[in-house]
């Protein structure tokens, strides 16, 4: 591994001391911010890399100098590691540069969300950001709201008074839709995400839509839901592969249910692309570990994950200062990423 001791003290990144130490951005968080719920071993590796490296906060740039340092927490609950790990890289790697410390709890049901929003809240968090599906809880968010907690929420649906950052999901799954009838394919299977997630239910009516506009109705049998996770994808993948006139492309909702339906496929013996296109919506890096690489909708995971804690620490600002700030609704770009798991129909 190459010296780092001759940079200079602020260059040094935390993802640099993780990737030093050997460990996840998040571990070197919780040692660097003196959370206890890390071990021994990997306390001291981290503190090692630490001043092995010289890392430092970026002072020099920290927007909280004249108020404070300050505390954000992310609560969540998502099914996809591979979406969390590139909004967590972000997070991280923002707060690091502003001088803030991120607080993580994860949760599941109702009761849990509260004991580690509590948790959170005790910890002395100024405000928390909510990746999906939390970000499309009503309750969570009133809770949260009731308590004069600010939030950001990430690839939610616009709710007014609170801040969020997304892309548009449903323009995201009508360009690859639209892609996917420019190869010629009439036959498209659909593997939903939760329908209980916003960005799942954009990116399924995009789809029916866009068929609608180009004369096509799917099959009922052609629609199939999952719920965002790599096993959901198996069982979707395997009802539309075992039809009698399966289709000649899929579309799933994330890149696990992809990697998923890509599994079943290779082990039904169908030939990815020649008989068979699969596509998927992220881009996590996921998408470039499989064979053949996945051809998906771009969400640029990380950037959402600092835009989260800049309009976060505006808030945070805001409200030291006494000022009342009109909630933003920051809307990213999405991009069609073309690889080799797509090809004309045969």
């Amino acid at each position: 591994m190459p010296k780092r001791e001759s940079q200079k003290p602020g260059a040094v990144t935390i993802l640099d001391v993780a990737k030093h130490a050997g460990v996840s951005p998040m571990t070197a968080s919780r040692v660097i911010n003196g959370n206890p719920r890390v071990g021994q071993d990997l306390r001291e590796r981290v503190q090692a890399s630490v001043q092995t490296l010289r890392y430092r906060p970026n002072l020099a740039g920290r927007s909280l100098r004249t108020t404070g340092s300050a505390r954000i927490g992310v609560l969540y609950s998502n099914p996809s590691a591979a979406y969390l790990n590139e909004l967590m890289l972000g997070i991280l790697e923002q707060s690091s540069l502003s001088g803030a410390q991120v607080l993580v709890e994860k949760c599941g049901g109702i009761a849990s969300q509260r004991a580690a929003t509590q948790r959170l809240l005790e910890a002395g968090v100024d405000g928390i950001i909510l990746p999906p599906p939390l970000c499309d809880s009503p309750q969570t968010l009133r809770e949260l709201d009731e308590r004069g907690i600010p939030v950001v929420a990430v690839a939610g649906a616009p709710v007014a008074g609170v801040s969020s950052v997304r892309i548009d999901d449903y323009q995201g799954s009508r360009a690859m839709t639209l892609y996917l009838l420019e190869l010629g394919h009439t036959r498209i299977g659909f593997i939903q995400g939760d329908p209980s997630h916003t960005s799942a239910q954009l990116r399924r009516q995009a789809f029916l839509d866009t068929l609608a506009e180009s004369g096509l109705r799917m099959p009922e049998e052609y629609m199939v839901v999952g719920m965002f996770t790599y096993r959901s994808g198996l069982t979707a993948a395997r009802q539309l592969l075992d039809l009698e006139r399966r289709p000649t492309a899929i579309f799933c909702s994330n890149d696990d249910m992809a990697a998923a339906a890509m599994a079943v496929a290779h082990g039904a013996g169908v030939r990815i692309p020649d008989a068979l296109t699969v596509v998927g919506f992220d881009d996590t890096p996921v998408a470039t570990t499989l064979w053949p690489e996945l051809t998906t909708i771009r969400q640029p995971v990380t950037a959402l994950g600092k835009n989260a804690v800049a309009l976060m620490l505006e808030e945070i600002r805001a409200r030291r200062s006494g000022r009342r700030r009109e909630a933003t609704h920051q809307v990213m770009k999405h991009t069609l990423i073309k690889r080799q798991s797509s090809a004309a129909a045969s």
